[in-house]
C-alpha cells in the first residue's frame, strides 16, 4: 500500500492544510534518504523521512498509512518521531532564545508606561507658575 506524500503529511498533523504540504515538497523541505521529494511522490510502510522547519529538522519513520486526517491522539500509531537529540537541543535553544524580552525602556512604551508618563507631565503643570 502506498500513498502520496503531501496527503500523509496534512494526514499526520504536520502541515495545516495539504497545499501547504505539497509547497513544502516543492521548495525541497522534505526528503527521504537524501533525495526531495515532490508531493506526488509514494510514501510505504517502514520509510524514514525529514521535514525541515526552522530551524531544525525533524525525522519520521511511517508505521502505517492514512488517506484521512487523523486527531492528534492518533498520530503516534501511525508516525513515529524519530528526530536526533541533538536536532531537539537546538529547537531547546532556539525557545530560549525567543524569551527574552527587551529592557525596560528600551523599545516603544507599554500602556502602562504610557500612563505613567501622562500622569507625571499632568502633575508637573503646576511647576511652571
Amino acid at each position: 500500500m502506498e500513498e502520496r506524500v503531501d496527503k500523509y503529511l496534512f494526514a499526520m498533523r504536520l502541515y495545516k492544510t495539504r497545499s501547504l504540504a505539497a509547497e513544502a515538497c516543492k521548495k525541497g523541505r522534505v526528503q527521504l534518504g537524501g533525495v526531495e521529494l515532490k508531493p506526488s511522490r509514494t510514501l510505504r510502510v517502514g520509510d524514514v523521512f525529514t521535514v525541515r522547519k526552522n530551524p531544525i529538522t525533524y525525522t519520521y519513520k511511517v508505521l502505517q498509512l492514512s488517506e484521512n486526517r487523523l486527531g492528534a491522539k492518533l498520530v503516534p500509531e501511525y508516525m513515529q518521531d524519530i528526530t536526533t537529540p541533538d536536532q531537539l537541543e537546538i529547537l531547546e535553544l532556539a525557545q530560549l532564545a525567543g524569551k527574552t524580552g527587551r529592557d525596560r525602556g528600551t523599545g516603544r512604551p507599554t500602556k502602562k508606561d504610557r500612563r505613567d508618563i501622562e500622569e507625571f507631565f499632568s502633575s508637573n503643570e503646576d511647576w511652571d507658575e
